[in-house]
């Protein structure tokens, strides 16, 4: 079944959700990244920021399939077993990737909100989460940018690590989560 784990793979859903979530930050990064190409005000600067509030969006549907794809089964035993303290750092790894996909979007569609614009979705305009307020809107865009910025280093250690145990420790926890060949 697509989503339930092997023992020694992850589902087949869990594994597509993993690399699809890796693209989507990338482009979600790579569209907050690139606005400064376009003058502010501008028709390719306000795409970009669209582009980014959509794919942002797009990460926390998804997330939410991705903790359900969880409860489907145990995951993959590492063989061979990482010491402990490698377990406990993943596992809270895991935890602050699942809270960081979690929050940054809410705290982005707060910060819309707060400044008094829409949100689209695919089309759809949601619903403001609370009423505009600049300062506030300020404010949480400044918490915003810090987790971003945290985001990097959660993206960047998280990869780190799995190249880490494929090339070093040669066990299979990156091979658990490759699509197959």
């Amino acid at each position: 079944m697509p989503w339930t784990p092997t023992e020694s793979r992850y589902s087949k859903v869990s594994i597509t959700l993993h690399w699809l979530m890796l693209v989507l930050l990338v482009l979600v990064y790579t569209t907050i990244e690139f606005r400064g190409v376009f003058p502010k005000d501008s028709d390719g600067r306000a795409l970009l920021k669209a582009l980014h509030f959509m794919l942002g969006l797009s990460v926390f549907v998804l997330v939410w399939l991705r903790l359900f794809a969880r409860t489907r089964g145990a995951a993959p035993q590492i063989v061979p077993a990482a010491p402990q303290w490698q377990t406990l750092l993943a596992t809270l790894m895991h935890g602050a990737l699942y809270v960081f996909m979690l929050a940054m979007p809410i705290l982005g569609w707060l910060v819309v909100s707060a400044a008094g614009n829409s949100v689209w979705f695919y089309g759809l305009e949601l619903t403001p989460l609370i009423d505009a307020d600049q300062a506030l809107a300020k404010q949480i865009k400044g918490w915003h940018a810090l987790g971003g910025t945290l985001g990097y280093w959660l993206v960047g250690l998280h990869a780190v690590a799995g190249l880490y145990h494929h090339y070093v420790m040669r066990d299979n926890t990156l091979r658990r989560m490759l699509p197959k060949r």
